[in-house]
Order: C-alpha cells, then sequence, then structure tokens
C-alpha cells in the first residue's frame, strides 16, 4: 500500500492544503511549500513512519517520490 494518502494527509494538517489540489507529480514548491518548509515537513515524515532517510535523499521534491521512498524504507524495515 502506497503511503501517499497519508503523505496528503499530512500535508493539509500541516499546511493546510487540500490534498485534492495536489498533484503527486509537481513539485511540492508550486504548492507554496518552500525550502525550509519541506525540510521540516520530511522530519515530520520520518518521525510519522518511524524511518530515517539516508544521506543525499533529501533532494526528494515530489509527494510521488516521497511516497515511493517511505514505502521503500518501510519495506526494507519489515525485511
Amino acid at each position: 500500500m502506497s503511503s501517499l494518502t497519508e503523505l496528503q494527509d499530512l500535508i493539509k494538517e500541516k499546511y493546510d492544503i487540500d490534498p485534492s489540489s495536489l498533484d503527486p507529480n509537481a513539485s511540492m514548491r508550486e504548492h507554496g511549500i518552500d525550502s525550509l518548509a519541506l525540510v521540516e515537513f520530511l522530519f515530520d515524515v520520518e518521525d510519522k513512519f518511524g524511518i530515517s532517510f539516508p544521506d543525499g535523499r533529501s533532494d526528494i521534491d515530489t509527494l510521488a517520490a516521497l511516497a515511493d521512498l517511505v514505502d521503500e524504507l518501510r519495506a526494507s524495515q519489515t525485511a
């Protein structure tokens, strides 16, 4: 199961952005999430999912790419 819906819900909670208005393949910056907010969001994602992003993977810019990475990290924890 993809974490995309959970990520959209987290964006709604933190930034009050309607999930239906988010294009998963568009840059999160296009939705008003600047670089600092994005870094903070990544910390929130790590806390929510109990994961740690590897160094060099903080360049994630779309929800779809972030969901793929979260799913990959969650799957590796259960393997």
